[in-house]
């Protein structure tokens, strides 16, 4: 059983953990880049609860209600649950340390790994199911350390509701259930002998059925989404991109980290009675490169435990006076390296400064799915322009007579547009809008029957073939968001030629 925390430790890892929670606080209060553009769409989600959606379960969209009901809909209120999130892995890999028998230096080491890993900082930075799974996964494997330590069996029934909960916020959590199975078949195979692995499995499967019969009853529409979302958006991945994500996505400087944290999963013999955690990476690994086209990210939940475990390693192999120092002067070119990357992922710099601060560096503006930039990546791109939107259709939308007005729909193929609208649209008096692009589609075009549209997007000539009349009604424009959304046409559209149904039917589109 692991030994309690010593003074020491409690404030070492106290500390870091405040000090992730106040660096996430502070960079939101200063709201420079504004609402990314998923999490408009999760905001919308989160009005529409149900036991699914097209593109995640639906677990983080009725946490994310909660969080609103409790904190509004500030920039920082809606960032809350990602900030404690980030900041409670800290905490759960500081646990697991100490389960695996390491102390204060353990603790530090990986506490900072985690901290400030440049895309565990950009998955906290945002609202999505991301910072949750890594959170669930981290609490999975603690609760796996915890069995072997304690020989506590009931804990598997904690296990399973965790995990439960994991795949009711999203699906790659049967990443870790394989690599569950299969480091129990190399390690504790005496497991199987007992009933607990099956009551866990038994308890996952039946927190995660809503979502099955949600798909089931919606053309399984996730299956939909996942294949046209690797054939088309993420098309563009390799196995080779993934690898080398790994380990820029964790700080080159991490690496050795890490990856003795895995060995020593394998291999050092104080460690090894945990090896269940290292093929649970393998497995995820595994599956994950052959796919073909897995982003890095979806890999990154798995790497708070081997920090944890290369925390140990470290802590205990470098002890005499001769190499000692190693670990501390290693400590700190991570912790300095991290420190300088976290503009790279933390919007903490004006856009001007960000820009100078990348080059400086030698960086190029970035994107998963290959789209075109301009002077920011995409990650940063996505923060701008959506205000802007909703605003410019809106002084079109008021310029219409009353009766149109009410007869009026607002429709965009992009959820990102649409949410704007949603979101923005209030404070200028716009209706909700409608869209084709995921849950969009599912909900439908309500009681609009075309005879007066406004459209974002598109070209003149493809809407005059559906409607009587098309008038280029305005251009909304904004500077350093992505370029595709930059000079978007805005149109007036009357008498649709076609029943909006039979539209309908055509218009989905799942990515």
């Amino acid at each position: 059983m692991a030994s309690t925390f010593t003074r020491t430790e409690k404030i070492t890892l106290f500390s870091i953990a405040l000090g992730c929670f106040l660096l996430h606080l502070i960079t939101n209060l200063t709201g420079a880049y504004g609402f990314f553009r998923d999490e408009l769409y999760y905001i919308t989600c989160s009005d529409h609860l149900a036991f699914g959606y097209v593109d995640q379960p639906p677990f983080s969209l009725y946490l994310l209600k909660l969080s609103r009901l409790l904190f509004g809909d500030s920039l920082t209120a809606i960032r809350i649950v990602p900030t404690l999130m980030h900041t409670g892995t800290i905490v759960v890999a500081g646990l697991m340390v100490k389960e695996m028998g390491g102390k204060v230096f353990a603790i530090f080491i990986a506490g900072i790994a985690i901290a400030l890993a440049p895309i565990l900082l950009g998955i906290g930075s945002i609202y999505s199911m991301n910072s949750i799974d890594v959170f669930i996964w981290t609490l999975s494997v603690y609760l796996i350390l915890r069995i072997i330590n304690t020989k506590n069996q009931s804990l598997w029934i904690a296990l399973g509701i965790v995990l439960g909960i994991g795949l009711l916020n999203k699906i790659s959590v049967l990443f870790f259930g394989a690599g569950l199975f299969v480091g129990i078949l190399f390690t504790n195979r005496q497991w199987l002998i007992t009933r607990w692995p099956y009551i866990a499995a038994s308890i996952g499967v039946i927190l995660f059925l809503p979502y099955v019969v949600w798909n089931v009853t919606h053309d399984m529409a996730h299956l939909e989404f996942i294949h046209n979302a690797s054939s088309d958006k993420y098309s563009g991945l390799n196995a080779a991109t993934f690898i080398k994500d790994q380990l820029f996505y964790l700080n080159p400087i991490a690496a050795p980290l890490w990856m003795s944290g895995l060995l020593g999963l394998f291999f050092y013999a104080p460690l090894k009675k945990y090896r269940i955690v290292a093929w649970i990476y393998v497995t995820a690994f595994t599956i994950l490169i052959l796919n073909g086209t897995s982003k890095a990210e979806y890999l990154m939940p798995a790497y708070a435990s081997l920090f944890a475990a290369a925390g140990v390693l470290v802590e205990q192999k470098l002890t005499s006076r001769s190499v000692a120092w190693i670990k501390y002067a290693y400590a700190m070119i991570l912790l300095i390296t991290s420190i300088i990357l976290i503009p790279m992922v933390l919007p903490v710099l004006s856009v001007e400064g960000y820009i100078r601060y990348a080059k400086a560096l030698g960086e190029e503006p970035s994107s998963n799915e290959g789209k075109e930039l301009s002077d920011l990546p995409q990650f940063y791109a996505d923060m701008f322009g959506w205000k802007e939107k909703a605003k410019d259709v809106a002084s079109i939308y008021n310029s219409l007579s009353e009766d149109d007005k009410k007869k009026c729909a607002i429709i965009a193929s992009n959820y990102g547009r649409c949410g704007a609208i949603d979101f923005f649209g209030p404070e200028y008096g716009l209706p909700k809008s409608i869209g084709t692009h995921n849950n969009y589609w599912i909900w439908g075009p309500r009681d609009y029957n075309g005879e007066v549209l406004i459209i974002m997007g598109g070209d003149l000539d493809d809407h005059k073939n559906d409607f009587e009349s098309v008038a280029l009604a305005g251009v909304s424009n904004c500077e350093h968001c992505m370029p595709y959304e930059n000079k978007m046409n805005i149109f007036v559209c009357r008498g649709l030629k076609h029943e909006v149904k039979d539209v309908w039917s055509h218009e989905k589109h799942y990515d």
